[in-house]
């Protein structure tokens, strides 16, 4: 295991690498190697459930095609709270699985966070926690008129404590600002530098003895002689058994049944110089939680520790740098026109990274139909940190016989299905941003 300097071909520019110190590179996998499961995904899924096997005394590696918190585990926003695994709103998860089941993933998302707060305490990781939850921000009066109603639903259904704060509310917290009408407050969940976080949990992997393989992309999935065979650049793995934990950075070939199954959405952020007290006075704006807003093409933004403030964006189609440079602009001018007060502020930091979504809009935790002993978790909707942690550690149970697919809430058990025309899906998304572009006025 080898130390990485800043700025090495694999840095994407963003806050949390310059924050997090030295970053370890595992080394690469030259040759073949045996163990009893292998992990594609060296990120909050792929780690949580190597740490899982590796304490339970199983062979276990993770090949990661860059370096251990690449993909989204390390350029995310740092959220740890609810709403992962799916985009749909809880009432309408209800209508779908009905309230007993929609309860118990509920539930099991509040899991899910302390699993990660435990982590943090049981292994004295400074990760710049900070945040008592978060607070949906309304950016029209008749969100904020709606927001009574959906705090009575979360409370009398799943006992969140949510509540509702009016405009002036707002401004005494410090939560100021001249497109915010309102917030309803959640308590679940907290803030933290997520890179951090992740580096930590692979440093727990390789203390229980689990092997992590960086710069080791697994480039075919091959049934042989009744054993999986994991091809790589310069060697390949053989396993009994593999997880898939690539989430929106797996490739769609590795293995086939992939294909199809996911789209990849961007998520751009940036973040700030550090604000002075008399600026942050300015714009009436001291608080630390965690925030977003209520439009469909959210914006998610928080005050960090050393007082930058970070924010984001979904939106974006393309890779292109001329697309990149054209929603980083549409970042800044949503910014400057939500605080004011900060337009000049110059931005210190920009990355950005993708968002995993798939056709039914939730997750999926379980076995791969056809293919016995290759399993699948992935696809958490945008607010990973939190239930990517939880469910790899519930799909390594799995592996050992301690959970069956029907024990999780059914909300992450649907197999996922094709979008219709897979080859078309950007174009699906691009008139998605289009309408929702529309209907968030």
């Amino acid at each position: 295991m080898t130390s990485s300097s800043k700025n090495s071909d694999l840095d994407v520019g963003s806050y949390w690498e310059a924050s997090a110190g030295q970053i370890h590179e595992d080394r690469q996998l030259f040759g073949e190697a045996r163990f009893d499961v292998a992990v594609i995904g060296a990120g909050f899924t792929g780690l949580s459930a190597a740490l899982t096997l590796a304490e339970a005394n199983v062979q276990v590696c993770v090949l990661e095609a860059n370096r251990v918190g690449w993909g989204a585990s390390g350029r995310n926003g740092g959220f740890c709270c609810l709403g992962g695994g799916s985009k749909l709103p809880e009432t309408t998860l209800v209508r779908r699985f009905g309230v007993e089941e929609t309860k118990r993933f509920m539930a099991f998302q509040r899991e899910a966070i302390e699993t990660v707060a435990e982590r943090i305490s049981g292994w004295n990781l400074d990760v710049d926690r900070h945040s008592e939850g978060e607070v949906y921000l309304a950016h029209r009066e008749r969100d904020a008129a709606g927001f009574p109603e959906e705090a009575a639903f979360l409370n009398d259904v799943f006992g969140l404590g949510a509540r509702v704060l009016s405009k002036d509310s707002l401004r005494e917290q410090g939560l100021n600002g001249p497109e915010f009408y309102g917030g309803l407050h959640v308590p679940q969940g907290f803030a933290l530098n997520p890179l951090k976080y992740v580096l930590g949990l692979a440093e727990a992997v390789r203390r229980k003895g689990g092997r992590i393989f960086g710069r080791t992309p697994a480039e075919a999935v091959l049934l042989e002689d009744g054993e999986w065979y994991l091809r790589t650049p310069h060697g390949g793995v053989r396993a009994k058994r593999i997880v898939l934990a690539g989430n929106a950075y797996s490739r769609e070939d590795v293995p086939r049944w992939l294909g199809g199954r996911l789209m990849p959405v961007k998520s751009s952020l940036f973040v700030t110089r550090p604000l002075q007290p008399e600026e942050l006075a300015a714009q009436g704006w001291h608080s630390d939680t965690m925030a977003s807003d209520t439009r469909h093409l959210l914006h998610y933004f928080r005050l960090l520790p050393d007082r930058r403030f970070l924010f984001g964006t979904r939106g974006g189609v393309f890779d292109t740098p001329k697309a990149q440079a054209a929603m980083y602009r549409a970042a800044r001018t949503d910014f400057d026109r939500m605080f004011p007060h900060w337009s000049g502020v110059q931005t210190e930091y920009r990355w950005y990274g993708h968002v995993c979504l798939t056709r039914d809009l939730t997750a999926y935790v379980g076995p791969v139909p056809n293919m016995p002993g290759v399993y699948a978790c992935l696809a958490y909707h945008g607010s990973g940190v939190a239930l990517a942690s939880h469910c790899g550690s519930k799909i390594a149970d799995m592996l050992l016989g301690k959970l069956q697919p029907g024990d999780l809430p059914a909300v992450i058990c649907q197999p996922l299905r094709r979008f219709p025309i897979p080859a078309l899906r950007q174009l699906y998304l691009q008139c998605a941003y289009w309408f929702y572009g529309i209907v968030d006025r």
